[in-house]
């Protein structure tokens, strides 16, 4: 095979082998660009990402001791039930209307809320923990539509 097509450029014209070698060059040079720019766009991409979640680390080793000694706070819930203090923070720090909640089977409350500011969703959650002793059991923040809003669902515990 490699012999027909060594014998079939030898039978060009100096010119049209020229040409057929510059042709030649330019479809492996587009070849490479073709696979190598994807790859160099991801691992730009992965690059920023890791940057992120290094600071989003380094946040949380910071805050550790101030989470630690808030884990070891009794509760301040009273007599209120978890459903009123949610409701009454949520009116509190102005994120009201898109709140949504549940109260669950097995003393938690799952709460959706709907377009919020994060601002404001993590006042409204840090006031939870901090002044009333509710503890977030687990939560999932998605971005929204507007840049600093979020959806998100969060599950309450009373301590």
């Amino acid at each position: 095979m490699m012999q027909k097509l060594e014998a079939w450029f030898r039978s060009l014209a100096l010119r049209e082998q020229r040409m057929v070698a510059m042709g030649g060059a330019a479809a492996l040079l587009v070849l490479l660009f073709g696979a190598w720019l994807p790859v160099e766009r991801r691992v730009a991409r992965l690059e920023q990402q890791v940057q992120t979640r290094q600071a989003d680390l380094a946040w949380l080793q910071s805050i550790a001791p101030q989470l630690a000694a808030l884990r070891e706070r009794p509760s301040g819930t009273g007599n209120e039930s978890l459903v009123v203090i949610a409701d009454r923070v949520a009116h509190e720090t102005g994120i009201a209307r898109s709140l949504n909640a549940q109260a669950g089977g097995d003393g938690t409350l799952n709460v959706r809320l709907e377009q919020v500011a994060f601002d404001s969703l993590l006042n409204w959650a840090g006031e939870l923990v901090q002044h009333h002793g509710i503890r977030v059991v687990s939560a999932n923040i998605d971005s929204g539509a507007a840049s600093g809003m979020v959806s998100a669902t969060i599950v309450l515990r009373a301590r």
